[in-house]
């Protein structure tokens, strides 16, 4: 949400940021965002097809491993793309 002045009226008013505006901001300023929200997808979409192997699990039980399977895919690339800017910045001392 982005706020802007009209100074002949003294108002401020608010423009609505509509939901792929709001994904491409985050991708330009974090490139691993993406990376990350695949991860998950794709970890939830394994579980999806592996749940009719589940066995004896209880599905509530397994939709919990699979809870923390796919926020972990997304934390660890997340957390790859921390370390890769770091890297970046601090250590090649590239900046943008």
């Amino acid at each position: 949400m982005s706020m802007t002045t009209n100074m002949s009226q003294s108002q401020l008013y608010y423009d609505e940021e509509t939901s792929s505006e709001k994904l491409a901001r985050k991708s330009k300023e974090t490139p691993f965002f993406p990376i990350a929200i695949g991860a998950c997808l794709l970890s939830v979409a394994y579980g999806a097809y592996a749940f009719k192997n589940r066995g004896k699990m209880s599905t509530s039980v397994y939709l919990m491993h699979l809870r923390v399977g796919a926020q972990g895919a997304a934390v660890g690339s997340l957390t790859l793309g921390l370390l890769y800017t770091m890297i970046q910045q601090h250590v090649l001392h590239r900046k943008e």
